[in-house]
């Protein structure tokens, strides 16, 4: 059985995304590079998937939609919804989706706490340290929660966060029609996507930082 991936294609880069994992995410500079790059990051996506209790064998790439980008694109992060997303979502494919998202959650905690508090700087000197790319994780999180209708106000401590997580967990874990779950917010595939998405970029980051 092949992969499903589809490409979010911007002006300058390209966003190779798997449909069946959420999160699985790389960007390349063309369609090539991008499922080169996706297929590369399998092993460590794997670390995602058997934590949830999955069997990861997704097979060869197999484009099945693209779709466009935009700025965000090119800046580095994912931003179009590809018209797979607005399919229902079962109850065993949402169970799924939640696993995948408390195994992201977990991994981040663990590789934060094995991490120091000083990253090494990218080649232009830029890049978050530890805490602040923890915090960035949080906020940008809590943002992306009110898209399926989850909005809890600003916090710092693990009870709140965790609060917040097992909201996200129990929207996410419902069979969904396909539509967006808040007035002008994201369809459940789009919006597990984008949520497990940025978890996992930053747990490779970070790991690709440590001094």
């Amino acid at each position: 059985m092949n992969h499903r991936v589809y490409l979010e294609i911007g002006p300058k880069r390209v966003f190779a995304c798997s449909a069946d994992w959420p999160g699985w995410c790389r960007i390349g500079r063309t369609e090539e590079a991008a499922i080169g790059t996706l297929a590369d990051y399998a092993p460590r996506y794997r670390v995602i998937a058997e934590r949830a209790g999955l069997e990861f064998a997704p097979g060869d790439p197999e484009v099945v939609e693209r779709v466009k980008g935009d700025r965000t694109t090119d800046f580095g992060a994912i931003s179009a919804i590809p018209g797979l997303d607005r399919e229902p979502v079962d109850a065993p494919e949402a169970a799924r989706t939640v696993a995948l998202a408390r195994a992201a959650w977990e991994v981040f905690a663990e590789v934060a706490a094995a991490s120091p508090e000083e990253l090494r700087k990218g080649p232009r000197g830029g890049g978050r340290d530890r805490d602040k790319m923890v915090a960035h994780v949080r906020e940008a999180e809590r943002s992306y929660a009110r898209k399926i209708g989850v909005r809890h106000k600003p916090f710092k401590d693990t009870a709140g966060l965790t609060a917040m997580r097992d909201d996200i967990a129990r929207v996410l874990s419902r069979p969904s029609d396909g539509g967006p779950l808040a007035e002008g917010g994201w369809p459940a595939r789009y919006a597990a996507r984008r949520i497990v998405w940025h978890v996992i970029d930053h747990i490779w980051e970070m790991e690709d930082r440590r001094v």
